[in-house]
């Protein structure tokens, strides 16, 4: 009976370490998913207008679209000033209007210099301001420019001595042209329309100092003298413009 008794026990061993086996197995194998397991979080869609919980921010947005994005402005962020006004530091006078004349031309080319070949004169530089009545620079504001030339000729079948631009994000425009000549009745001026954004077209024109003939104009006022030097290049004139905004 007892080598009966012995191989029950040594049966009963091996059942015994086969299912601790298959338990360890077990306990093992189901470890691994458990921590590699991903978690999807659900998010709910954010209303219009509103980025969503998991969108990029908007630099990673620009800088995926190819645009560098604008940063952030900071107190201790520089501001770029503008250069000061000459002569305009409180509530100034909006410059005088006159007649447009006879000899306008619309839809002239766009354009800082009217000097080109054929035009007869001496060099004149004209560079100013276009500001508001209280001494606000006006960016984008219109300019349209014409004249005769040294002989006190005008073009009226083309555009010689005629163009236009717009003043800069300082207000500030630039032009190069030649010192008018004069003609019968009027003294050498510059005809010029500013417009702001928006706004109506002043008509004017721009008179030389030390014209015997300025006085005897009817549409001369002082305050449409421009402020004049003559150098080696020519003459070196400035202007600001002022205009009305309503």
């Amino acid at each position: 009976m007892q080598p009966r008794s012995s191989s029950n026990q040594r049966a009963f061993l091996q059942l015994c370490l086969l299912s601790l086996a298959t338990m360890v197995f077990a306990a093992c194998g189901s470890a691994t998913p458990a921590a590699t397991a991903v978690v999807q979080p659900t998010t709910e869609a954010a209303p219009l207008g509103q980025p969503s919980m998991t969108s990029p921010p908007p630099a990673q947005i620009a800088a995926t679209a190819g645009f560098q994005a604008r940063p952030e402005a900071t107190e201790t962020a520089p501001t770029q000033a503008l250069p000061p006004i000459p002569g305009c530091s409180a509530e100034v006078n909006p410059t005088p209007s006159t007649t447009e004349g006879p000899y306008y031309t619309a839809d002239t080319p766009e354009r800082t210099s009217l000097i080109e070949p054929g035009v007869t004169g001496t060099k004149l530089v004209l560079t100013g301001y276009v500001l508001s009545t209280d001494c606000t620079p006006i960016p984008g504001a219109w300019l349209d420019f014409w004249q005769a030339d040294g002989n006190g000729q005008y073009d009226n079948t083309g555009y010689r001595l005629r163009g236009h631009q717009f003043t800069d994000e300082a207000g500030r425009y630039y032009l190069e042209t030649v010192v008018p000549g004069l003609y019968p009745g009027r003294p050498p001026h510059i005809h010029v329309k500013i417009q702001a954004p928006n706004q109506p077209v002043l008509t004017t024109q721009l008179y030389f100092p030390g014209e015997v003939s300025n006085q005897g104009d009817s549409f001369f006022f002082p305050q449409l003298l421009v402020t004049m030097q003559d150098t080696e290049q020519g003459v070196m004139a400035t202007f600001n413009f002022v205009l009305e905004i309503q």
